[in-house]
């Protein structure tokens, strides 16, 4: 009984996974700009590439400790994989799209340098 109800569990999170991968995919292809298109790839292909892993461990459990430390590895090193590349990209000059939201870096940026000049 243990055994069907963890079968049906981890089909549901790779299936879940599986959907969260695809919107992803489309995140990518779809939005305007870098950085939208990082946030997207980051956001739906973590929660897609954890759910899938744990699903997989499930329904293999010989997989779940593989499963469990690759999940745990991708919730700790993706988020701050793409704040880097947000952030170096910004730092290079690549300009926002203009149609999301004013550019909140750009004036936290500008205010600590008329800060630092003052002095």
């Amino acid at each position: 009984m243990l055994d069907a109800v963890l079968g049906w569990l981890g089909v549901v999170l790779v299936s879940v996974g599986v959907f969260f991968l695809f919107l992803g995919a489309l995140g990518i292809f779809r939005l305007p700009d870098l950085f939208n298109r990082l946030q997207a790839g980051t956001k739906a292909t973590t929660l897609g590439v954890v759910s899938t892993s744990i699903g997989v461990g499930l329904l293999a459990k010989g997989w779940l400790p593989f499963a469990a430390a690759l999940a745990i590895f991708l919730l700790m090193t993706n988020p701050i994989s793409s704040h880097a590349v947000a952030r170096a990209s910004y730092r290079a000059g690549v300009k926002p799209y203009p149609g999301t939201d004013p550019d909140e870096c750009a004036k936290r940026h500008l205010t600590i340098y008329e800060e630092s000049e003052e002095k």
